[in-house]
């Protein structure tokens, strides 16, 4: 007795058109979730900035030093050790002697760790720099 296929397939046919519509809606909740993170990459370090008057930040590329209220040195949003951002802060300033540098401070912070920096960076000969604080 012979086997024999009781449901034939139908031969494939070839599909001559992409349906864009997924592609679509994944490359708009893309965009959306960068446009919403995007802000949080730039002020990565939550502190506390101390209230003040002050200028407007220069609109050049500044590199940023933030320091948290337990003490702990970021620059540029990466975490690093004192001696290390001597070392780099002194790097950047050989490279380029208008450098500029933001320092960020929590307000908790002891006076005596914002003033390390300061002397490091009077140490390197970084002229440009300023305090941030949070407008009033």
């Amino acid at each position: 007795m012979a086997l024999r296929r009781l449901n034939r397939k139908k031969p494939s046919r070839v599909i001559n058109n992409i349906d864009m519509t997924s592609l679509i809606d994944l490359t708009f909740l893309l965009l959306i979730t960068f446009i919403i993170t995007m802000p949080a990459l730039e002020q990565g370090i939550s502190i506390r900035l101390p209230q003040g008057k002050a200028d407007e930040v220069p609109t050049k590329k500044a590199n940023v030093v933030t320091l948290d209220a337990g003490g702990q040195a970021f620059l540029n949003n990466r975490a690093i050790t004192i001696e290390d951002l001597d070392r780099t802060l002194g790097n950047l300033a050989a490279e380029d002697p208008e450098t500029a540098v933001l320092v960020r401070a929590d307000t908790r912070l002891e006076y005596g760790r914002v003033m390390e920096v300061m002397k490091i960076l009077y140490k390197v000969k970084i002229t440009r720099m300023a305090l941030m604080t949070q407008a009033e």
